[in-house]
């Protein structure tokens, strides 16, 4: 009985053994405040069809995220992603802007 034990020993590599990381949420929407410092307010809007007049209707979502170098304005489009918890409020981190406000 201890041979078939022996024999099924499984070996491991820190390789198989990583955990995969699921990919993270992106958003793109515009900068509606950025007077807190090294955070900004984005507002993200969707289209909602309704259920019973099949009407598309926007919908609309603040999210507030992490701005290091305080360098949007209001108006700006921007993408931000999903990190882990930096504040209260706070869950998201911009990547990039993707476009100046005029």
């Amino acid at each position: 009985m201890e041979d078939n034990q022996s024999a099924v020993t499984p070996t491991t590599t820190a390789a198989s053994t990583a955990v995969q990381r699921a990919a993270r949420k992106e958003k793109i929407g515009v900068v509606v405040s950025n007077k807190m410092n090294k955070s900004i307010t984005i507002s993200v809007e969707k289209k909602v069809k309704d259920s019973m007049y099949h009407k598309f209707m926007k919908s609309s979502r603040k999210f507030m995220a992490h701005d290091e170098q305080n360098e949007c304005n209001v108006g700006d489009r921007v993408r931000i992603v999903e990190t882990r918890p930096l504040s209260k409020n706070k869950c998201w981190r911009l990547v990039e802007i993707i476009e100046r406000a005029k």
